[in-house]
């Protein structure tokens, strides 16, 4: 086994490491407070080429994997959270059903946008009775007249305030006593199309989270993405692959806690010794070193077996479950080292913490994970 990234990948994680540093962490505090998004950043990366990064070049793209998508998105989210999610969304949820189920139509009119960054990549599934269950999936697309009328209601919709087109599903009809799910490809200014940015977080503050009002939204039938009625098939696998995007986030938000705690541990006096050097210290602090190595080679297992074409479904669940899950557990002990200062919005830790709840719910909760693992184990 080679552990070792290529030379390609080698050179993705320098660049993306000193663009973290230098152009998203120095904001990333402000930004939380001021709920501002990070445009000018997206824009700075668009210029770099990342904006497309997994996809062919022929859509703007850069050609590059999956494992370099989990690279950049780990470090965007060790510098910001909210950074993290916007451009994991961004190629997760916008650009890859377009890129898996779109015709070459689409991929030319819609997926290049998304790629070259004119626009940010969102998805709506998520509505207000329906999340994990997507079978409560309530939006209706009645076909009239070579038309699709949709109305329906999404909501915790991640970038669609910065989008021109997003896909979603919705009912278009019953099968065998089913209701059959497609997806559709919207544009964002269609006539009855309303985006709602009200949501009062947690954290992610600087992420758009939206809600999305669809009454008597007209697409004519083309919009259509991939075959009428596999909408369900297509999200599931969708969410595959956006699980290995929050579990680099969440590897992402934990390396920041675990420097943060470090850096302190050694600076910190009590007692007349640096808190480095007091044994329930420093077994927290290898404790975190060693989650945190073991949920990024999770989650680079995850990528490189989508990059080789191979089942990857179980090892997603597995490096989202486990990477969320020792994310909240490193952020928490990060705050017990800091102590009172620690619960200061000024040390960072506190923001890691809220930030990184996010990663047990997104893509599938942890509890929706342990389910799909027990499936692909024949439980």
């Amino acid at each position: 086994m080679n552990f070792d990234l290529t030379n390609e990948q080698e050179m993705i994680l320098k660049t993306i490491r000193e663009f973290a540093d230098e152009e998203v962490a120095p904001g990333a505090l402000e930004r939380d407070r001021t709920k501002k998004f990070p445009e000018e950043v997206f824009k700075k990366m668009a210029d770099l080429g990342l904006m497309g990064l997994p996809f062919p070049e022929e859509y703007g793209g850069s050609g590059a994997d999956t494992v370099s998508f989990a690279i950049v998105t780990e470090e965007l989210s060790r510098a910001c959270g909210s950074t993290g999610i916007t451009y994991s969304a961004h190629i997760s949820l916008g650009g890859a059903p377009l890129y898996l189920f779109g015709t070459e139509e689409q991929k030319q009119k819609y997926l290049v946008p998304i790629c070259t960054g004119e626009t940010l990549g969102a998805f709506g599934l998520t509505e207000p009775s329906a999340g994990s269950d997507a079978g409560g999936t309530k939006t209706t697309a009645v076909e009239k007249d070579g038309e699709y009328i949709i109305n329906g209601n999404k909501c915790f919709i991640t970038n669609a305030s910065f989008a021109k087109h997003l896909a979603l599903t919705a009912v278009t009809g019953e099968k065998e006593g089913k209701k059959e799910i497609s997806a559709i490809i919207v544009p964002t200014d269609t006539k009855g199309f309303k985006v709602m940015d009200n949501y009062e977080k947690m954290g992610l503050n600087a992420s758009n989270t939206t809600e999305l009002v669809l009454e008597d939204v007209r697409v004519s039938t083309e919009h259509l993405l991939g075959k009428k009625g596999e909408g369900f098939k297509q999200f599931l696998i969708t969410l595959d692959g956006g699980r290995i995007g929050i579990g680099a986030m969440a590897v992402g938000i934990a390396q920041a806690a675990y420097e943060k705690s470090l850096q302190y541990a050694k600076e910190r006096q009590q007692f007349g010794r640096t808190l480095a050097q007091f044994q329930a210290i420093q077994f927290k602090l290898a404790d975190m070193a060693m989650k945190i190595e073991l949920a990024r080679n999770m989650v680079y297992k995850a990528a490189w077996l989508k990059d080789q074409g191979r089942p990857f479904s179980k090892e997603a669940s597995m490096c989202k479950l486990y990477a969320s899950e020792i994310c909240m557990e490193i952020t928490d002990q990060a705050v017990q080292i800091h102590g009172g200062y620690g619960y200061m919005k000024d040390y960072h830790v506190e923001r890691y913490m809220r930030d990184g709840k996010l990663t047990e719910i997104g893509e599938g909760t942890s509890e929706i994970q342990r389910m799909v693992i027990a499936r692909q184990i024949g439980c």
